[in-house]
């Protein structure tokens, strides 16, 4: 290897962790091979799949006709299969094998979040324009933010050290995501709206952007959207009134009550009450209340620990990944994931206010599963090309 590939080598940490930096625990988990977290990641999505597939199977078995229900279990193993090839998918290509195309991915996010107001194309339910009829419904947001994030990361490592100073390209990158976040805000989704937000604004701060320049933005679209919220009328103020407790919802008050009175072990696999007496969504928006009643307390506290094992298993991934674009986008997409969880786990607990938002890897919906499926496969793609370059640099005469 010449002296200048070694200059390079050795000075390539110091520029790959100015993301990220908590008291030098970055420097010590870049020293770590990324195989190890990506195989437990790997590891919490298949339970987190498996457990899925069985609740989904649970709830369908006393709702469902003998006939429809088997054809239910063959369409729903057959959607599983296809998200661990989506996972697997991704993993090939990882964030870096997509970089090229993110342009016309953004334009592209573009247009479904415009398609959803489009009649004979966009789907309204609940009074929210949130989908699409492709052959199969399909919540734009969800693609938005996957493509944003990656956007962010690869604008971000293009300006280097500029994006402190080179303001033209900071307003860019903002006008960007305020045109999405507003595209989402009108359809009305205001929780989605604010975890897009959450998602790029981190994003942008691990790229690099100063935490002012990030928080100011995303403070006045937030309150700029819970003004909006507080003072119309319609589905995003009916929602807010329900969290507030000035009108009553049979179906949040359900819930909340599934989780407090299931005991520690709930009633049992399959012997659920609350879908019979005509709970709905219970599968999807409501899938931790369906754990609370059937498992227990038991079961809620298996599913947070398998929760928190993805979390603890990204973020070993994001600080082990050598390539900073890779590990800027291994962070907004295991955050995006995440924050998902927190949300749907916060709304079910009473916690936030009702948002239809899905369990990622247990609740139904087959493109939930595929973008949560791709999300969490381009973030084991960034570990398994650093995994790669750290075998490369171990072997002798590379």
């Amino acid at each position: 290897m010449s002296r200048s590939a070694h200059t390079a080598v050795a000075h390539e940490p110091s520029v790959h962790t100015t993301q990220l930096d908590f008291g030098g625990y970055v420097d010590r988990a870049l020293e770590n091979d990324a195989g190890g977290p990506a195989r437990g990641l790997f590891g919490v999505v298949l339970a987190l799949t498996a457990a899925g597939f069985l609740l989904q199977v649970g709830h369908a078995s006393t709702v469902l006709e003998p006939g429809a229900f088997r054809g239910f279990v063959v369409e729903e193993s057959i959607m599983r299969a296809v998200g661990l090839g989506v996972l697997l998918l991704a993993a090939r290509v990882g964030p870096s094998g997509l970089r090229r195309f993110l342009p016309l991915l953004v334009t592209g996010a573009f247009v479904g979040l415009l398609l959803v107001f489009v009649p004979g194309v966009g789907m309204q339910l609940n009074g929210s324009n949130r989908w699409i009829d492709v052959g199969l419904s399909v919540q734009p947001s969800e693609v938005a933010r996957i493509v944003l994030v990656m956007w962010i990361a690869h604008y971000c490592v293009t300006l280097g050290p500029r994006i402190e100073t080179l303001w033209r390209g900071l307003f860019r990158m903002m006008g960007v995501t305020m045109a999405m976040a507003l595209l989402v805000l009108v359809q009305p989704d205001l929780g989605a709206t604010l975890v897009l937000l959450i998602c790029a604004s981190a994003t942008m701060w691990t790229g690099g952007v100063g935490t002012g320049r990030v928080a100011l933005p995303f403070f006045c679209l937030s309150a700029i959207s819970l003004a909006m919220a507080v003072t119309s009328t319609g589905y995003v103020s009916d929602r807010l009134a329900m969290w507030l407790d000035r009108t009553q919802n049979a179906q949040v008050n359900e819930a909340v009550g599934a989780l407090a009175t299931s005991g520690p072990f709930g009633t049992g696999y399959t012997g659920g009450v609350l879908r019979n007496l005509g709970f709905s969504y219970q599968d999807s928006d409501f899938a931790f209340s369906y754990v609370g009643e059937e498992l227990g307390w038991a079961g809620v506290v298996g599913l947070v620990a398998l929760l928190l094992a993805f979390l603890w298993y990204g973020t070993r991934v994001v600080l082990s990944v050598r390539d900073r674009f890779d590990a800027v986008c291994a962070f907004g997409l295991t955050l995006s994931v995440a924050f998902q969880a927190v949300v749907h786990l916060g709304v079910v607990a009473g916690l936030a206010p009702p948002k239809g938002m899905t369990l990622p890897f247990l609740s139904s919906g087959g493109t939930s599963l595929l973008v949560s499926s791709l999300t969490v496969g381009l973030v084991l793609g960034a570990a398994r090309s650093t995994a790669r370059a750290q075998a490369c640099a171990r072997t002798p005469g590379v």
